[in-house]
């Protein structure tokens, strides 16, 4: 058996870099192999304690294909396993996120299963081959997509990250190309092209079949002919051809062969004599078949097992594809943003509020899982309290809180901030008050960071990058091992210590705790002491008071305090960062409900306990903590809404922009007219005096043709230089080929033709950035105009007076008012609906008030816009009087062309 088709030959690809995410990757090169194990151990015990296979299941609502799916379900979503790893993972999920639509992965089916059975021996079916054909064809699909999609865009380079994925693909074309033509998927059939023989086989049988089915219907006819059917019937039986007759007629079939009896006994399925052979000949060729079907599935079967690798290879780069995208629609769910990796320490932000720097600097994070519930019920109004009240437990990452507003303020946003150079923060708060929340969302959100995910944080979160997470959070308690509570967590702190490396974080809940408080203290001070000088980050929660002042001996130590509010005495969920926090296990019993006398008997303890000092200093300190935070919070209500009224100026200047380009369309259209009309009337009087000199020509003599002829030309001249345009009338226009240089001065048309510099350079998209006194703006390079060589050296010639000017403004204070309107910068001549008064349709006298209050009303160094029409100029005349004599006015500007019945007045 051979195919009846010559396929092209493959060129082997070199031997692919599998990337099955089958468990995290730990890039520990100087761990031995039992550390390596260790780590590998304590690492995804970690991942279970943050809840990482809970993100995964997030995630894995996103994902297009089967294999995605399953991958993110069993919580194998590859982590990078370098920094350079995770930037390419982050890159990838930024280009995803950039696409203006979604990819198509229908097509798509996970060919594993199939692959592994054709390996070990098994024939591939029919269905299976289909399914990898199918496979084959939509992989490569994916990658024309991400082609059209970058030959489409004018940043092509924005999706190379996704289609490097696909790029050095083999997808194995040949094998599809072979599948295809051997099988009919649609109707799940080998074709009778697959093979020479098979084609042979199945014509012979289909010349057999016709034979035997014209024998037997003839046989059938005369059965019924004779009485011994009631109609015609040929049928099949033991897989083979036959007629039905009578059993009371089956004589008239001599030797024939009984093959079934029907159930009532009374007929018979017999082959008749002459049929025996055709029906042999269908046997044996209906066995030929099978065995030929067989052999051309198993050569296919083998084509499948040779491109083993290319399949596995292929199918990873698909699902890393998939998982990019499913990365992605997540951010996009989650509302999240692309956090900033840096490696080392010394990659620092620097904080526009004061001189600290920050190596972990995340704001306003919400913990995913959390965020999910308030996400399903965001479209659902909260009926009731109880409907709105979570709770936020610390063991388990659960934080409560009473929920008025809304579903969006749950859960509760938090800052982490963290000085470079800082190596251990050590948190301390009361119970419920999200220590371990605010540790397990800094844990988590640096899984994801190492996993290429966008963070639900605001602005660009930044954060190193670690090699190792460890964590000890929760019970280790153990009975089987024999291990208390305080044995089971020094046991899994030893394990930690063993393989944390210079790169690592390390989150430890209630350090020191189950055992004797003051040797719980000295443990986790050593602990600490040891962590900081062989690790990257080290986070702890306590309530041992005396581990918050090791920040007091060594720079390298943070304190951050859990909020709680003494006016509800419920927390807020709130870090303060550089500040320690209090128990305030007394304040939480009392709100629970315990007996008053039972509390107030604590609090005679705790003052006994607790020098009167030290209370009063922690009273100031957190007073003066709160408020530092309300004058904080004043200046950026403040701030935002100052930035409010600045945005509302800004979208009306851009308006008012946009309106003058359409004014000067209207303008330039009617003064088209204007000429158009001109020249008719220009052309029609020279005609006129054409035809006057004709005229004069027949009629005169000979020795005046002169005089005529000098009186026509001056005529003509009279009308040519009645209608030419005045000198500099016309402005200079800028040709398509004008290039405006950095630091150039040019003429703008969409401020009033003012002089501005240029500060950038045009770009792609010819818009060019020019600065007006204080004020920079980005405008087209069609909306520019040089100015001429004579402008140039008149601007170059004041230049010296100018500074001349300003050096005397500064040395005499009292010089005459006139110099003074004229050193004052007026800024761009913009007109809004606050600098404008409206005098159409006044009277005089009621024109004449409503003027001297705008004046009077404006600031100084301002600029007032007076619209008086164009009526009958009485209004007109008004208002040039008044500002003529106002003592205010330090000069005006009348109407202009860009702008008809409008008066501009320089307030001084």
């Amino acid at each position: 058996m051979r195919l009846t088709t010559t396929f092209t030959a493959v060129k082997p690809l070199p031997p692919p870099n599998l990337h099955r995410p089958l468990k995290p990757f730990i890039s520990l090169s100087s761990l031995s192999t039992q550390r390596l194990t260790l780590a590998e151990s304590l690492q995804s015990e970690t991942l279970k304690t943050l809840e990482w296979p809970s993100v995964c299941t997030q995630l894995s609502a996103f994902t297009s294909t089967t294999m995605g799916i399953s991958a993110a379900q069993d919580g194998r979503i590859p982590l990078g396993r370098s920094p350079e790893e995770s930037k390419r993972l982050l890159a990838q999920t930024s280009a995803a996120v950039a696409l203006p639509r979604p990819l198509d992965f229908s097509g798509i089916d996970d060919i594993s299963e199939i692959l592994n059975s054709s390996v070990a021996g098994k024939l591939a079916s029919i269905s299976e081959l289909c399914a990898v054909k199918r496979t084959l064809k939509s992989a490569r699909a994916l990658l024309e997509q991400l082609e059209e999609l970058s030959l489409e865009s004018d940043s092509p380079e924005t999706y190379s990250p996704l289609v490097e994925i696909l790029q050095n693909c083999n997808f194995l074309m040949e094998l599809e190309q072979k599948i295809e033509f051997c099988i009919d998927c649609n109707f799940s059939i080998i074709l009778d092209r697959a093979s020479e023989d098979l084609e042979i086989i199945r014509s012979e049988r289909k010349r057999n079949m016709e034979n035997l089915e014209s024998l037997l219907k003839k046989v059938s006819a005369k059965i019924f002919q004779s009485g011994g059917i009631d109609r015609p019937l040929v049928t099949k039986r033991r897989s083979r051809m036959c007629v039905g007759i009578r059993a009371s007629h089956r004589s008239l079939l001599p030797e024939g062969v009984i093959l079934n009896v029907s159930s009532s006994g009374a007929t018979y399925f017999m082959e008749p004599k002459e049929a025996v052979d055709l029906n042999n000949m269908e046997v044996r060729l209906s066995n030929s078949e099978k065995i030929e079907e067989q052999a051309i599935l198993s050569l296919l079967t083998s084509e499948i097992v040779e491109s083993e690798t290319e399949i596995i290879y292929l199918l990873d780069k698909v699902l890393e594809l998939d998982l990019a995208f499913a990365r992605a629609t997540h951010a996009q769910w989650i509302n999240g943003v692309c956090p900033v990796l840096s490696s080392d320490g010394s990659d620092c932000i620097q904080s526009d509020r004061t001189d600290y720097s920050f190596s972990v600097d995340i704001e306003t994070i919400q913990h995913p899982l959390l965020l999910e519930a308030s996400l399903k019920r965001q479209p659902v109004l909260v009926a009731s309290k109880s409907e709105s009240s979570f709770s936020l437990e610390e063991g388990n990452g659960m934080m409560s809180a009473e929920i008025s507003s809304g579903a969006s303020d749950f859960p509760v946003p938090i800052d982490i901030k963290i000085g470079c150079g800082t190596k251990v923060v050590v948190i301390s708060g009361p119970n419920t008050g999200g220590k371990t929340a605010s540790m397990k969302t800094l844990g988590l959100a640096s899984v994801m960071l190492k996993a290429g995910m966008y963070l639900p944080a605001r602005n660009h979160p930044r954060l190193p990058w670690f090699d190792l997470i460890l964590a000890d959070i929760g019970d280790s308690q153990s009975l089987e091992q024999s291990l208390s509570t305080f044995s089971g967590h020094i046991l899994r702190l030893c394990k930690i210590l063993e393989v944390a490396s210079e790169k690592s974080l390390v989150l430890i809940d209630e350090i020191g705790s189950g055992t004797d408080p003051s040797e719980g203290v000295a443990l986790s001070s050593s602990i600490l002491q040891y962590l900081k000088d062989r690790i990257n980050l080290a986070v702890v929660t306590t309530h041992y008071a005396d581990l918050t002042r090791l920040k007091e001996k060594d720079t390298r130590f943070e304190n951050a305090a859990m909020e709680f509010s003494l006016e509800t005495l419920q927390p807020t969920y709130q870090i303060l960062w550089g500040t320690m926090g209090e128990s305030n296990a007394l304040s939480i019993a009392k709100s629970i409900g315990f007996d008053e006398k039972i509390i107030t008997c604590a609090q005679t303890w705790v003052e006994k306990l607790m020098p009167e000092k030290l209370q009063k200093r922690k009273g100031l300190l957190y007073q003066s903590l709160m408020e530092e935070r309300n004058r904080l919070e004043t200046q950026a209500r403040r701030a935002a809404s100052l930035h409010s009224e600045i945005m509302d100026l800004y979208h009306e200047i851009y308006d008012e922009a946009a309106d003058l380009d359409l004014r000067e369309a209207a303008l330039k259209a009617k003064e088209t007219q204007q000429v158009v009309h001109e020249l008719k009337l220009v052309k029609s009087q020279i005609e006129a005096v054409i035809q006057e000199f004709e005229n004069q020509l027949k009629t005169s003599a000979a020795d005046q043709f002169n005089s005529i002829l000098k009186k026509s030309e001056l005529a003509i001249a009279s009308i040519v230089q009645a209608h030419s345009p005045k000198d500099g009338f016309a402005p200079r226009e800028t040709d398509g080929s004008y290039i405006p240089q950095l630091g150039e001065q040019v003429y703008v048309k969409a401020l009033g033709n003012k002089l501005a510099t240029v500060v950038e350079a045009p770009g792609d998209d010819d818009a060019v950035l020019v600065q007006y006194g204080k004020i920079r703006v980005r405008v087209n390079i069609s909306s520019l105009r040089a100015i001429s060589n004579s402008e140039r050296n008149a601007a170059s010639s004041n230049v010296p007076q100018l500074k001349r000017q300003a050096q005397g403004s500064r040395n005499f204070r009292n010089a005459s008012e006139a110099s003074n309107v004229e050193a004052n910068s007026y800024g761009p001549a913009i007109q809004t609906s606050k600098n404008t008064v409206d005098l159409r349709g006044m009277r005089v006298e009621e024109a004449s008030h409503h003027l001297n209050i705008a004046i009077s009303a404006r600031a100084p160094n301002s600029v007032l816009f007076i619209i008086h029409g164009m009526g009958t100029g009485v209004v007109k005349e008004c208002v040039l009087e008044i500002l003529r004599k106002h003592p205010r006015i330090a000069k005006f500007e009348q109407e202009s062309p860009m702008n008809y019945g409008c008066t501009v007045a320089y307030i001084k």
